[in-house]
């Protein structure tokens, strides 16, 4: 607003003693003091209202005009409830600095006056933000985005003093900035404020969501959607939904303001639409990839379709890269229904919303390098979708290059940062597993890395909770193998083993079962496993003598060794 404004208001009782030439100055916020030097409070831009407390004498006036005057201060009101009149000391200081004086009548409270200021900014930065949110809308959605959302997130920081960021469902930073200092939110930040957001959207909550976070402040989390169909089952968008993180509450907001962040996460959404239409290539070459590998093509066909992946995936890159394959499925059972008990659980039919398009988007997500420069994060990745099973085809230098072991996958890395936001968005019915492969250099090795990267996920669902990964690392024992077995074989091996065991033990005490464990625990070492179950050599003996004599198995025989030891893990 205009400081000329202000004398067009009557009720403010503002009276003009000076300055009438500088009247079209712009007034960007007001300050109510009565310091004698109130500089390291003022920014530029304020109407200063005072009491003239601070005036004890003539020459006074003269250092406190100078004092606003330097810090580019708009205009000055003072009260005439302290000295009954405003002091001609005062109406020529502020004449010699070019610097607006107006008096204030005693019976208008300076309350009034800062109220009327601060709507009137605020209103009319809204409106001009709200006008550029519109102007950028058309010319994203009718050309390339200049700049993408960090621009809109740059304006709403600069005209209305609102930080704001914009997170994906793993709390990974899309865009943002926080203005004089790291550009980034913290990392345990951003996974709490997406962990939150996820819960709200799966309890059905009204949006914005409102977060508080300690030692931090308090939060208002917005849902990037745009013009995306609604989904029939929210499970179908959760994990793969975009959020505005705005750091303000903003449960006292009038309407205007809400309407406006929402043209802002439509804006948004713009670009987030963008970005998916950018992955429609990588996508079909990843599917292309997936069905030649599938169907068992040769492999000089497989590697004609790599030649034309890798530069796609990896610009620039001189020689031919290797490749990894990751994995991920999405299963959701009966809502309410509790994870996996652990290894031997069998894997639960998917049901409900599907798994495979939604395994895509959230395989997508994990993949993408918030390092990388120049390029979208997810450019090395190439993802498609079959079933319930998303398969991840992400290429990395080539073999001898230094960066080789910095940019492999690891199973254990993959899901550190963001289990607990993902954990949130499957709510007690959902789980997600992931299996990671071996790096291989040609197209002879990626049907077993495919495999590979199959069993590895299978092991991940053998375990307990709601987000589990593993790696091709993991495959080496043979015990990880178990949770495959059908049951109705584990159940009928371990019976032909140990049931004859344990029918001795139930009548007479014997304790072969524990004495088995132990002397396989011991390596077959006599004295070892003697002295850990406190018995006399000839004991243990005569205890060996038995097992082998009710099971028919020779325990000085590896192979009956190595029946015992898996009876013992199934059972």
């Amino acid at each position: 607003m205009r400081l000329r404004a202000l004398l067009e208001t009557e009720a403010l009782g503002l009276r003009l003693l000076g300055g009438e030439e500088e009247l079209d100055r712009s007034v960007r916020g007001v300050m109510t003091t009565d310091l004698r030097d109130p500089s390291r409070y003022l920014t530029g831009g304020e109407l200063v209202l005072t009491g003239l407390a601070w005036r004890r004498e003539p020459a006074d006036s003269e250092r406190f005009v100078r004092i606003l005057a330097a810090a580019g201060v708009a205009g000055l009101a003072a009260g005439e409830a302290e000295l009954g009149a405003v002091p001609q000391d005062l109406v020529a200081a502020c004449a010699r600095h070019r610097l607006p004086l107006f008096s204030v009548v005693e019976d208008v409270s300076f309350a009034s006056i800062t109220e009327h200021v601060v709507r009137q900014v605020s209103g009319e930065r809204a409106g001009d933000l709200a006008a550029v949110v519109d102007r950028h809308r058309r010319l994203m959605t009718s050309g390339p985005a200049g700049g993408g959302p960090d621009v809109i997130l740059d304006l709403l920081g600069s005209d209305l003093d609102l930080n704001a960021w914009v997170l994906s469902p793993t709390g990974r930073q899309i865009a943002g900035a926080n203005p004089g200092g790291d550009p980034r939110l913290p990392a345990a930040v951003r996974a709490r404020l997406a962990g939150e957001y996820l819960a709200a959207v799966r309890a059905g909550r009204r949006a914005p969501h409102r977060v508080s976070v300690p030692g931090t402040g308090t939060f208002s989390l917005f849902p990037v959607r745009g013009g995306r169909p609604a989904a029939q089952d929210v499970r179908e968008t959760v994990l793969s939904e975009w959020l505005l993180a705005v750091d303000a509450d903003a449960g006292d907001w009038a309407a205007e303001r809400l309407d406006l962040l929402h043209g802002v996460t439509q804006l948004i959404a713009v670009e987030r639409d963008r970005r998916d239409a950018a992955r429609t290539v990588r996508r079909r070459l990843a599917q292309e990839v997936l069905e030649l590998v599938t169907a068992g093509a040769q492999p000089t066909e497989i590697a004609a379709r790599l030649r034309v992946a890798a530069p796609v995936l990896l610009p620039g890159l001189g020689a031919a890269p290797q490749w990894q394959v990751v994995v991920a499925r999405v299963e959701w059972g009966v809502p309410g229904e509790a994870a996996a008990a652990g290894a031997g659980e069998a894997e639960r039919d998917g049901a409900g919303a599907p798994g495979g398009p939604l395994a895509q988007g959230v395989l997508e997500e994990l993949l993408a390098d918030p390092a990388g420069a120049g390029m979208d994060p997810t450019d090395r990745v190439a993802v498609a979708h079959t079933g319930d099973e998303a398969v991840a085809l992400v290429a990395l230098p080539a073999a001898g290059d230094h960066e080789q072991d910095d940019t492999a996958l690891h199973a254990d890395r993959l899901l550190d940062a963001v289990r607990e936001p993902l954990t949130r968005g499957l709510d007690g019915d959902g789980r997600l597993t992931l299996g990671v492969s071996a790096t291989v250099h040609s197209a002879e090795g990626l049907r077993g890395a495919l495999e590979e990267a199959r069993h590895a996920r299978r092991v991940a669902a053998a375990r307990p909770g709601r987000v589990c990964a593993a790696g091709h690392q993991e495959l080496a024992s043979h015990v990880l193998l178990l949770p495959f077995v059908p049951d109705d074989v584990r159940r009928a091996f371990t019976a032909r083993l140990l049931d004859p065991l344990r029918d001795y033990d139930r009548r007479h005490r014997a304790e072969l079962i524990p004495t088995l464990e132990a002397f396989l625990a011991c390596d077959g070492s006599w004295t070892r496993c003697a002295a850990r179950l406190h018995l006399h050599v000839n004991t243990l003996r005569y205890r060996v003598g038995r097992i082998e004599q009710l099971t028919g198995r020779d325990l000085a025989r590896l192979e009956d060794k190595l029946d015992f030891f898996l009876a013992l893990r199934m059972s």
